[in-house]
């Protein structure tokens, strides 16, 4: 492990000296406090050549580490007491700084033709290259065509074509960039490497760094474009996220929701609750709002509003009785009246004319990206983690913080074209995570899940439906009305249940 380490910084540049090597190595997740480590010096563009104690207690006193990293954060749950009713008054009149960052409503185009399809993987690999160029470990990288037959020293950014074992269970990756495409060999004994090449999927660009033997690159580290490790944000307020909702279902928790409903407004709860719920200015709902119509067969059996109007217009009369001074932002996913290709349009007015008629509504895509008082959140339904479930060993729909961590890293949404995920062909990749957010808010899953990673919120939001027969058939147990909410950034997690 150790020398994985001094390869890291070798890689990066950087030089260490023995006193910061010490205290590197005695760290808990000492690999990924390193990688985290060397993000932020890179990011951060100090041009440091020598890695000193004093310059890692700077780095552990402006992360809040203390020398540790990655410790477990355990959300405070809170059982909503149904017999106190606070009579806290509420804040009304509070103004909002409220503004959409990325919305891909009207800005999606493609015709559908194979040069769209062209265009819209050039668009990909020209964003995350582009990420990737300003890591330092990748600063004198080359194109493909220009790495020669042996080379001790060699580094490429590439798009991932197709990931093979062989036959001695080391694997095979295939990158291609736009000079041409190599092969990279992954040895299935070089620990921690072997390990985040298990988490390569197709289509994720890459920094590959290794050395060149014949017609193979023997890789020595995979490079990811990555995150830097986020300063904290002042936050005074409360933002509550739900997703999965499925107004219409036979197996829609309505009383669950009413209880919600009453508790954002003050009518539940303890003082402690009530605190919480006074301070509420933005209501995330990240998809699924409604349960739709024809989205499976036999969906019909299982509804209880079988008109898609008359869903959105129930789903408008619960959403009416939040209270005013709450403004509320709605993202749609594969269950509402929009294209199932991805990004998709925020929610049609034609269909939800009920819900646009409420003053405190918003409306963006999925994904869509919004400023909550300068705090920037992230919203995307999650339809890539049951690709992301399938392809990469050790993740699943109840492990929904690991896919977030690592779509996170990947700066993409969706990097895998083809599978269950229908993504749409357009001149601009709009999956692409451009921006570091300091909140990524998901659903689909309907199994909550939280984790802060490099400084960044990472949150499922769970479901307000009960088990349907096709969960009973795959064994998923859902987490019901659970509600995270960040109140002046810490997180929260209320039961309604």
């Amino acid at each position: 492990m150790s020398d994985d380490i001094i390869l890291k910084f070798t890689n990066a540049n950087i030089l260490i000296n023995d006193k910061a090597y010490e205290r590197i190595i005695t760290q808990e997740n000492s690999i990924e406090f390193t990688e985290s480590l060397i993000e932020d010096l890179v990011y951060s563009n100090q041009n440091i050549i020598v890695l000193t104690e004093d310059i890692l207690d700077q780095y552990l006193e402006k992360n809040g580490l203390k020398g540790e990293i990655n410790s477990e954060i355990i959300p405070e749950n809170v059982d909503i007491n149904p017999t106190t009713v606070s009579q806290s008054k509420f804040q009304t009149g509070r103004p909002f700084d409220f503004h959409v960052i990325q919305d891909t409503t009207k800005k999606s185009y493609t015709s559908g033709e194979v040069k769209d399809f062209i265009t819209y993987f050039n668009s990909r690999y020209e964003q995350l290259h582009n990420i990737l160029n300003k890591r330092r470990e990748l600063k004198d990288h080359r194109p493909i065509n220009r790495i020669g037959k042996n080379e001790e020293v060699i580094k490429i950014i590439g798009m991932v074509n197709d990931i093979k074992n062989t036959k001695n269970s080391h694997k095979i990756i295939e990158l291609e960039d736009e000079t041409g495409s190599i092969s990279v060999l992954v040895h299935n004994e070089s620990g921690q490497l072997y390990e985040k090449a298990e988490k390569i999927v197709r289509d994720e660009v890459i920094g590959i760094i290794g050395s060149k033997k014949g017609t193979l690159v023997i890789a020595s580290d995979i490079i990811q474009p990555g995150v830097p490790r986020i300063d904290e944000k002042p936050m005074d307020f409360g933002a509550v996220f739900i997703s999965d909702v499925h107004i219409g279902s036979s197996t829609f928790l309505e009383d669950a929701f009413n209880r919600f409903i009453k508790w954002i407004n003050g009518d539940f709860g303890d003082d402690n609750q009530q605190e919480i719920a006074n301070d509420v200015k933005y209501l995330v709902l990240g998809g699924d709002t409604v349960d739709g119509i024809g989205i499976y067969p036999n969906q019909e059996k299982e509804l209880t509003i079988k008109d898609i109007y008359e869903q959105y217009d129930e789903a408008a009369r619960l959403l009416g009785d939040v209270r005013s001074d709450i403004k509320i932002i709605i993202s749609p996913g594969n269950h509402d009246a929009v294209r199932l290709a991805e990004p998709q349009p925020a929610l049609p007015e034609t269909y939800a004319k009920s819900l646009y008629e409420l003053k405190n509504a918003e409306f963006v895509s999925n994904p869509g990206v919004v400023s909550l008082d300068g705090i920037n959140t992230l919203i995307y339904h999650g339809r890539s983690f049951d690709d992301m479930a399938m392809s990469v060993k050790g993740f699943s729909h109840q492990r929904t913080d690991l896919v977030m961590t690592e779509l996170i890293e990947k700066r993409h949404l969706a990097p895998i074209y083809g599978e269950r995920t229908p993504l749409a062909s357009e001149y601009e990749d709009h999956l692409v995570i451009k921006e570091v957010p300091d909140i990524f808010h998901t659903g689909h899953v309907h199994i909550n899940a939280y984790k802060r990673h490099k400084g960044i919120h990472l949150i499922n939001s769970g479901t307000f439906q009960s088990q349907t027969e096709f969960q009973k058939i795959y064994n998923i147990v859902p987490t019901c009305a659970e509600v995270p909410v960040i109140h002046k950034g810490s997180f929260k997690l209320l039961k309604f249940a």
